[in-house]
């Protein structure tokens, strides 16, 4: 595949015109990954082929191994990972699906491996297009989890994601709305590899298989060590939303741009708070601003940090305000939307118990309208209590 013509070079510090797929490449090239294992998937593909050529072309210093499954994939990373190099893969859907058992055997060797993730609807029926239930259904496998909105965002993200994860020792995954975010071109401003450096350090982890001092990994553990590395498997996993806003201030120290493990636009005086994630909440801020026009008080959180889940930060947002809807991408069916049981699940132990409305909208890649986003606001703020789980647009709303 031949370069773009509209790419430069990546030291120059300038903006390139780049798909969602190739925003990643970059970001890992910029990271000095050592080792990458992909087995391409629709829609994530041109990762996988762009970070081949980056390495056939000298571009990247890395070994690239070529494997036939995901399964291998995530389990070669796993062993290149304990000797200490910093590694990468990409997938999506039915990939990351068969990667399941070797996810938590990532986690559980407190690897921190980083992957990026795009979203896509799973089968049956068959799809390739966006849908989030990929990951959330992987939520309990020990896993950092971001959502990202842009291929800004995206890019940025990689970058953070080694940060935090060197530094709990914790797995990240990256994710990204299929062909939403992958197929479109968005100006990408990338930074020199110098400052990238200064963010980013070698990798140099305490424990790692060294043929000087010899040590077992991964072995068998009787009950009380294997409920007390458990233990501190969570400890960390919950420090990591400190670590994860460090290193986002850290990051606007250096490169000029902040996401926050949470947005909010125009939270403050609003009564109605409008929760998404990923693409779609650029479109939510469209019609919060046309429905402000019109004299309502509503505004939108866009949640970035999924794993470990930002209660504090959420609630400190949410407490006061007179109502809360939720519009999920994903489905866990007989419960209903996953952010939304979520956002339920963080008010059970406070005094605040706002009403949530919960949506579903958009599987398998079908369109979050403007229209649709302002009925639901409408329909929260003229409801007085939610009458089921998930309310699913266009069938119920």
């Amino acid at each position: 595949m031949a370069i773009s013509v509209k790419e430069k070079r990546i030291n120059d510090q300038q903006s390139l015109l780049l798909e969602g797929t190739y925003a990643v490449a970059y970001a890992v090239k910029l990271c000095r990954v050592k080792v990458i294992t992909v087995y391409p998937i629709t829609p994530s593909s041109a990762i996988a082929e762009r970070l081949a050529e980056m390495v056939g072309d000298e571009e990247l210093d890395a070994k690239y191994i070529k494997v036939e499954s995901e399964h291998s994939a995530m389990a070669s990373l796993i062993g290149a990972s304990h000797v200490g190099v910093r590694t990468f893969t990409a997938t999506s859907s039915h990939g990351l699906a068969y990667m399941h058992e070797t996810l938590h055997w990532a986690s559980g060797a407190r690897l921190p491996i980083v992957m990026s993730n795009t979203n896509r609807s799973l089968g049956s029926p068959w799809s390739i297009l966006a849908e989030q239930t990929d990951s959330l259904s992987q939520r309990d496998t020990g896993w950092i989890q971001f959502y990202c909105e842009s291929n800004q965002e995206i890019f940025d993200t990689i970058i953070q994601s080694y940060r935090i994860a060197e530094r709990v020792y914790i797995p990240a995954m990256i994710n990204m709305d299929a062909f939403f975010s992958t197929h479109v071109l968005e100006n990408i401003v990338i930074p020199s590899q110098e400052m990238v450096d200064s963010y980013l350090p070698e990798f140099k982890p305490k424990i790692k298989i060294d043929l000087n001092k010899p040590s077992a990994f991964g072995g068998v553990a009787p009950g009380d060590s294997y409920f007390e590395f458990k233990y501190k498997m969570e400890e960390d996993m919950l420090k990591a939303v400190d670590v994860a806003v460090k290193a986002d201030n850290e990051f606007e120290e250096i490169f000029g741009r902040k996401y926050g493990i949470i947005n909010c636009y125009l939270c403050e005086d609003a009564e109605t708070i409008l929760i998404m994630t990923g693409t779609a909440a650029g479109t939510g801020r469209v019609v919060i601003d046309n429905m402000r026009k019109k004299g309502k008080k509503v505004g939108l959180m866009k949640i970035r940090l999924f794993r470990p889940f930002p209660s504090r930060a959420i609630i400190d947002v949410l407490k006061n305000k007179i109502k809360i809807a939720v519009i999920d991408r994903n489905i866990s069916r007989g419960v209903g939307g996953i952010f939304a049981q979520e956002i339920r699940a963080a008010f059970h132990n406070t005094k605040y118990h706002p009403p949530i409305f919960g949506f579903v909208a958009g599987l398998g890649g079908k369109d979050i309208t403007p229209e649709q986003i302002e009925n639901v606001l409408n329909y929260t703020i003229e409801s007085d209590y939610p009458d089921r789980e998930a309310y699913w647009l266009d069938i119920d709303v």
